[in-house]
């Protein structure tokens, strides 16, 4: 669970020095959709942590 922490406070990081970036290179229709994108992407990327933590937990079960 460390590393999804460390994983979360990185993407965090990355995601604020990418927000200061894009704002002078992006017009405003295309940050809002350049930060639904990032959204959505941190939406799967939980939902694959989720599954993989499933999978450990079901498969520890099993031995």
């Amino acid at each position: 669970m460390s590393t999804y922490s460390s994983s979360v406070s990185d993407r965090s990081s990355q995601q604020a020095l990418a927000s200061k970036l894009n704002k002078s290179y992006y017009q405003d229709d295309q940050q809002i959709k350049f930060m639904h994108l990032q959204a959505e992407i941190d939406s799967l990327l939980m939902q694959l942590q989720n599954l993989k933590e499933q999978r450990q937990s079901s498969n520890s079960q099993e031995q």
